[in-house]
């Protein structure tokens, strides 16, 4: 059983654990609660706007329009990164305007109103220096993460970009490659036939590309409807 002595003692801590009854003070504890979202997996916050989400969502991959599991994976990265970059400087506003209304009455003995308003101004930030400095300091991580997911998208793009040319040209090199053996044994009034000579599509498919070629070199050299005149070129057929 407690006794008299240790009754009064334990009534004393709980009133010096009530917290600040002061304007400064309480503005200084009001934003152990203050949330970002600038951190960890959750991106939005219950005051986001979804649908202004998604619609940022769907613009960043239109930029990049990403094509593998990867480059999706970094190009969703980046667009909440930006999200949350965004955010900060509505954060920075927000924080300020709490400190005034929590603020408002101090520096009250200067008649000067300017000076006052820019007292109160310093006063807000020192006492939220620390959730002022918490937000520079997740700018400057989030701007790191972003540079390093783009370069590194940027990366996988071009790389993608290079394999698919090389296989582009490869593919062009073949079709030439076809189309001459097809155009000698036209010449030489031999049959033609593709697979003969390692290739796997048809000769029906060789002469259409030979002709699709021909019209194609026609219209960039100015002289389509010359040959078309001259019956070089057959008629209802569009270029390649």
């Amino acid at each position: 059983m407690s006794s008299p002595k240790q009754i009064e003692a334990n009534r004393a801590n709980s009133l010096l654990s009530t917290g600040p009854t002061s304007p400064a003070g309480k503005a200084k504890v009001s934003h152990n609660a203050f949330k970002t979202g600038l951190t960890g997996r959750t991106v939005l916050l219950p005051t986001d706007d979804v649908a202004a989400y998604q619609a940022h969502i769907e613009r960043i991959f239109k930029v990049w329009a990403p094509e593998v599991d990867e480059e999706k994976r970094l190009t969703q990265s980046l667009a909440d990164t930006l999200w949350r970059l965004e955010r900060i400087p509505v954060l920075e506003a927000g924080v300020f305007a709490i400190g005034r209304r929590e603020l408002a009455a101090q520096f009250a003995d200067e008649e000067d109103e300017t000076v006052r308003k820019a007292m109160i101004e310093a006063q807000i930030f020192l006492t939220y220096r620390r959730d002022l400095n918490n937000l520079f300091i997740q700018e400057a991580r989030l701007r790191r993460l972003y540079e390093k997911d783009e370069a590194e998208l940027k990366r996988l793009i071009a790389e993608r970009k290079q394999v698919e040319k090389a296989r582009q040209d490869q593919e062009k090199r073949r079709w030439l490659i076809a189309i001459t053996n097809y155009q000698t044994a036209k010449r030489y009034e031999q049959p033609f036939d593709p697979a003969e000579i390692g290739f796997e599509f048809s000769a029906e498919e060789t002469a259409h590309r030979d002709e699709q070629r021909q019209r194609q070199g026609a219209i960039e050299a100015g002289r389509y409807y010359e040959y078309k005149a001259k019956g070089y070129i057959k008629t209802g057929q569009k270029a390649a």
